[in-house]
């Protein structure tokens, strides 16, 4: 393969899909990944503002040029809050959805590829943790552990009791797959169990995982907000859910201070958005039948009902000799 091939494929590798909603949510989360990555440093270093600094003579401000996402009831800045704290809520998404994925695809792979006692383990150990209700059991762990190891604690409870269920669903997709040709060629050359599931399986099951993962890290981001609301997190940790706690904790909702819970609830819920919209062009590409033809396909198939319309064959407008539009209306 020449150099100018292997580039070309590159180019197309990094196409953006041309779905608008899945650009939408790829931006969406190249927006977060950004904010969560060089916003820390802009706000506190640049703009100069601190998300525990205390300040009681500016508190309950609503949003203003000085703060421009208000004040707390302690006059903390919620802007630079938001901005810090979006670094911690995503590292806990990502984390707990690495683990949760991780977790699910052994388990669920090597459960359905393997078979016999191996997959009755597999099996028995994920009906296990499914029988046991998953969030009492974050609550219960969670207020065991009380915050202590900072988000990654919090990131390692959550990835550690979220897998079952997509363990079930990978095995499930696995059976359909053990007898596949692809399969069966892949044993038959010689090829080790763990080179079938690494190299056959796992890649055939790509959009599955890929819409799992994402699934993941959303559900593990509003986890986390879920335990830091309740008091069970690191409150101490400046996060989207840590604001949340500290909104209730000051009863801005009856105070009527919308920008201290408005703005981090509304994170959450965007990420949750964009994840949705990257779903439908995963779908895409594990359906074929869901692919919406390109601009030149649906013009040479406008070109070739006109020119079949007109008395020609379909072949020769396909082919490069689409009849004008004037010639075929006539």
């Amino acid at each position: 393969m020449s150099a100018l091939v292997r580039r070309e494929l590159s180019l197309r590798r990094l196409k953006l899909p041309p779905n608008p909603k899945v650009r939408v949510g790829i931006a969406i989360f190249v927006f977060f990944a950004l904010l969560a990555l060089l916003g820390p440093f802009v706000v506190q270093n640049v703009m100069g503002l601190s998300p525990s600094d205390v300040d009681t003579s500016q508190a309950m401000e609503l949003p203003s040029a000085k703060h421009l996402l208000g004040t707390t009831a302690t006059g903390e800045d919620v802007f630079a809050q938001l901005v810090v704290g979006s670094r911690i809520s995503l590292l806990v998404g990502l984390v707990a959805g690495v683990i949760t994925t991780t977790l699910s695809v052994l388990v669920g792979v090597a459960g359905g590829y393997l078979g016999g006692r191996a997959d009755s383990f597999l099996t028995a150990a994920t009906n296990v943790c499914l029988v046991i209700p998953g969030m009492p059991l974050l609550i219960i762990v969670a207020s065991y552990v009380q915050g202590r190891g900072g988000w990654l604690t919090v990131a390692l409870v959550i990835g550690l009791t979220a897998w079952p269920w997509g363990a079930r669903q990978k095995r499930a997709q696995t059976l359909s797959l053990r007898h596949r040709d692809f399969v069966s060629a892949a044993e038959m050359t010689g090829e080790s169990r763990w080179g079938v599931i690494t190299r056959e399986l796992i890649p055939s099951l790509a959009p599955i995982i890929s819409v799992s993962f994402l699934g993941a890290v959303v559900g593990s981001m509003f986890a986390d907000a879920g335990l830091s609301f309740m008091g069970l997190g690191n409150i101490n940790i400046t996060s989207w859910g840590s604001m949340l706690y500290w909104a209730q904790n000051g009863a801005a909702l009856t105070r009527g201070a919308w920008w201290w819970f408005v703005p981090p609830g509304a994170c959450i819920a965007l990420i949750g958005v964009a994840a949705g919209l990257i779903n439908f062009g995963i779908d895409e590409i594990s359906n074929p039948r869901l692919r919406k033809p390109s601009k030149e396909v649906r013009a040479r198939a406008r070109a070739a009902r006109l020119h079949a319309a007109a008395g020609g064959s379909a072949a020769e407008a396909t082919a490069g000799k689409p009849a004008p539009v004037q010639e075929a209306a006539s």
